[in-house]
C-alpha cells in the first residue's frame, strides 16, 4: 500500500491537473521560507551578533572568517529544521484542493470527500505548526547524542507528518475522532508512510513539494486503507 500510494503521489506532481495547485503550494512555500530567513537572521542579528562583535577584535583574522561560516550554516540548518513546520501549515492551507484533484482523476466513480470547514482546517494546521516545530527542536538536540544522529530527524517527523497528513486526508471522509482511531488502528502502516515523506522532505529541492506530495500520497493511502477495511 505504501509503495503504491507514494508512486501515484510522485506520478501526479508534475501533470496538467495539479498545475494549478502545484503553483500555489510551491509559491507560498517559498515566500514562507524566505519570510522565516529574514526573521531567523534577524533574530540572530539582535541576540547573538552583539556578543560575536564584542570577541572579534581579540580573535585571530582567520577565526572571524570562521565564525561567519559556522553562522551561515548555523542559519540554514535553522531554515531546514523549519521546513516540515511550514509544510504543514501550507498543506493545511491546500489539503483539500490536492485531495479534490486525486480524487477527481484517480478514483471518479468514488463518492467525493468533504471540505473540512476552513476555520477548523486553520486551528489542526496552527496546532500542527507547532507541535512539529516542538518535534524538531527534541530531533536537533538528539543530533548530539552518540548513535542516534540524523535518525532522530526521520523518527520524528516520520510519525508528526504521519500522523497529521493522514488524519487530514480521512477527515475528509469521515469525524475527526473516526480519522484519529483509523489512523491509531494503521499505526504501523502510517508511521511507515511517514518515514517516506521524511525522506523526502530531506531531500534539498524536492522537498519544497513536501505539501503537495505528502497530502496526494496519504489521500491514496486512506483510499486502500478504507478498501481494506470494507472487505
Amino acid at each position: 500500500m505504501i509503495s503504491s500510494a507514494a508512486r501515484a503521489a510522485a506520478s501526479r506532481l508534475f501533470s496538467p491537473e495539479f498545475r494549478s495547485v502545484f503553483a500555489k503550494t510551491l509559491g507560498l512555500t517559498l515566500l514562507a521560507l524566505a519570510a522565516l530567513w529574514f526573521a531567523i537572521e534577524g533574530l540572530f542579528e539582535w541576540l547573538a551578533w552583539p556578543w560575536i562583535d564584542a570577541w572579534l577584535p581579540s580573535l585571530p583574522s582567520w577565526a572571524g572568517w570562521l565564525g561567519f561560516i559556522v553562522a551561515g550554516i548555523g542559519l540554514a540548518l535553522g531554515l531546514a529544521l523549519l521546513i516540515a513546520p511550514v509544510t504543514a501549515i501550507i498543506a493545511g492551507l491546500f489539503l483539500d484542493d490536492v485531495a479534490e484533484v486525486v480524487e477527481r482523476t484517480d478514483y471518479p466513480n468514488d463518492p467525493p470527500g468533504r471540505a473540512m470547514p476552513a476555520l477548523r482546517s486553520m486551528v489542526l494546521a496552527i496546532r500542527f505548526f507547532g507541535v512539529v516545530i516542538v518535534g524538531n527542536i527534541v530531533a536537533l538536540l538528539l543530533l548530539l547524542v552518540p548513535g542516534i544522529n540524523i535518525a532522530a530527524f526521520f523518527i520524528v517527523n516520520g510519525y508528526l507528518l504521519g500522523r497529521e497528513f493522514f488524519e487530514f486526508a480521512a477527515m475528509r471522509f469521515r469525524p475527526e475522532a473516526e480519522a484519529r482511531a483509523l489512523r491509531k488502528k494503521h499505526a504501523v502502516t502510517v508511521f511507515l508512510a511517514g518515514l517516506v515523506i521524511a525522506a523526502f522532505l530531506a531531500v534539498p529541492l524536492l522537498n519544497l513539494l513536501t505539501p503537495l506530495f505528502a497530502a496526494a500520497m496519504m489521500v491514496h493511502l486512506h483510499k486502500a486503507i478504507s478498501a481494506r477495511e470494507a472487505a
